[in-house]
């Protein structure tokens, strides 16, 4: 039977501070290794480091050891953070307020999709176990006074070492915090209980928002009473899909193969994403801020892109296969195909994203106003690309077939990610032929924009929400596309020679919701023509006479 003899409070709070310093922060230790010289003053900046964050770390903990609250808050820091390390190990993750909201707002399928032998190992040795020494361990409180005075001592002893080494080591910490603001974002338990602290106040801040109406004046132009049949237009919003993979873009593989052969299709080179995760880049380009001004919690109370398409009077259907709209569609028709029981498409509480071409043949059939259909993808979502396509779209070979990134080679993590997008290949070019072959009962587009990039090894960083001012360009720089029948051309006045010709031209997600007004012929103030793409490249109806806007 273990028998472990009582211990002073300020004790356990020492050695806790190591463990945590050292058991959870083996990612810390091994970039702030890359990034300071080898030499003696490296060495010393980064015991200068390690020191103030032991003694920051007693500091806080002597603030919270006291009876009945010590223990559980301990074994809630050793669980949580056993996890947090593993993520950080496996994908290079680093953690901020918005990796935490990824982590609040996922669904149960992406969860299941990270869970992994490791992962368990990770939360036994660094979470499980300790927690259980902890429980075993007696501490010896003394009488309040005393125990009062301790923590003084030691809180004045911890701020007083900080002081002090900081002081010594001011050049050199100053500049590596100066020069390396990801260091912050590093530092486990620290980061999520910041990134726990910010999601929290974001959800205040979104309650005591009020609700904003947008685009009131939203109308359409008198131009489509000469329209001769309905419209569909298709926005299909991709999921994790960079731009540097697709073939089309000029990748050195065939990942495009059906879309390379699509007449008419614009492929734009030069495209940026608002945010690194699905969580901000979905919000932020179905609103009219921009990447610069958006606001997470004033984005959730107010309206967006397809609320003013509705207002202005055309039918507006979101349909997904993936962990929603992120309050983008709240307003909107929605229909959920993610969780269908196709025997064909559907499997273990997931489907391909051929199950949003579901039925669509008979929807044209009988569409009988304008529509705006948003089909949102689960695309080359991470990290079991394997999962994502059918095996006759397994292209490229050898394929990772785990979700434990940094188990497999780098090659076989590509295969699989570049076998995702031959499958969005099909997917879309399929949609593209079936609404070519409706053209000449119903004006058919088709504008598709991915949400994000994503990391594939590149600087020992797998998946995405890598802070934007951090993130590579990978897992920013995104594909978009965009396909017009004849007859969209024609009721609409899109030149498509004149976008090819600009299809060079840098782009981000921002013109989505200008472009998308300015494409159905919306009018409102809350258009920005600036920020339509297609501005310079639509014709306009003036006194009956087509001409270039």
């Amino acid at each position: 039977m273990l028998t472990i003899k009582p211990v002073r409070p300020e004790w356990v709070t020492l050695v806790a501070s190591v463990f945590l310093l050292v058991g959870f922060n083996v990612v810390l230790w091994q970039h702030l290794h890359t990034i300071t010289a080898g030499d003696g003053g490296g060495v010393l900046i980064g015991v200068a480091f390690a020191v103030l964050v032991l003694f920051a770390f007693n500091l806080v903990l002597t603030l919270v050891a006291f009876r009945g609250l010590f223990k559980p808050v301990l074994m809630l820091l050793f669980l949580i953070s056993a996890g947090v390390a593993y993520f950080m190990a496996q994908y290079g993750v680093l953690i901020d307020a918005g990796m935490f909201r990824n982590f609040a707002e996922t669904n149960a399928t992406e969860v299941r999709d990270l869970l992994s032998l490791k992962l368990f190992a990770y939360l036994g040795l660094l979470g499980v176990l300790p927690s259980w020494l902890l429980f075993k361990t007696p501490i010896s409180y003394r009488r309040w006074p005393k125990e009062l005075l301790s923590k003084l001592v030691v809180s004045g002893v911890s701020a007083a070492v900080i002081g002090m080494v900081a002081l010594a080591n001011y050049q050199g910490l100053s500049s590596l915090f100066r020069n390396h603001h990801e260091l912050h974002l590093m530092v486990v338990p620290s980061n999520y209980i910041g990134a726990s602290i910010g999601y929290l106040r974001e959800q205040v801040a979104s309650a005591k928002q009020p609700f904003i109406t947008l685009g009131e004046d939203a109308s359409r132009n008198p131009v489509w009473q000469t329209h001769a049949r309905k419209s569909l237009t298709v926005l299909v919003v991709g999921e994790s899909a960079r731009a540097e993979n697709f073939g089309i873009l000029g990748y050195n593989r065939d990942t495009t193969p059906q879309l390379n052969q699509e007449a008419g299709l614009i492929a734009f080179t030069d495209v940026h994403s608002c945010g690194t995760e699905t969580a901000v880049s979905v919000p932020c380009m179905f609103s009219n801020m921009g990447r610069k001004n958006y606001d997470a919690s004033k984005a959730r109370n107010e309206e967006g892109l397809l609320d003013v398409l509705k207002r202005a009077g055309l039918e507006v259907i979101w349909r997904d296969n993936q962990s929603g709209c992120k309050g983008t569609c709240d307003r909107v028709t929605v229909q959920d195909v993610s969780n269908l029981k196709d025997p064909a498409l559907c499997a273990n509480s997931e489907c391909r994203d051929e199950i949003l071409l579901q039925g669509l043949q008979h929807f044209i059939d009988t569409l009988d106003k304008d529509t705006v259909l948003v089909l949102h993808q689960m695309g080359s979502h991470g990290p079991e690309y394997f999962k994502r396509y059918p095996k006759q779209y397994e292209h490229f070979t050898p394929v990772c077939q785990s979700n434990a990134l940094n188990n497999c080679s780098r090659q076989s993590i590509v295969n699989g990610y570049d076998n995702t997008l031959v499958y969005t290949d099909h997917v879309l070019s399929t949609l593209i032929d079936l609404l070519r072959a409706n053209q000449d009962k119903v004006d058919t587009a088709m504008l598709y924009l991915s949400d994000h990039g994503e990391s594939l090894g590149e600087y020992n960083l797998f998946l995405h929400g890598t802070p934007y001012m951090l993130a590579p360009e990978q897992q920013k720089h995104v594909a978009m596309l965009a396909w017009f029948s004849d007859s969209y051309q024609k009721s609409f006045s899109v030149d498509t020679h004149c976008l090819q010709l600009s299809r060079d031209k840098p782009l981000s997600q921002d013109n989505l919701f200008h472009s998308m007004l300015g494409l159905l012929e919306v009018n409102s103030k809350v258009y920005n023509r600036d920020l339509d793409l297609f501005a310079g490249c639509r014709g306009a109806v003036i006194d009956g006479v087509l001409a270039r806007q």
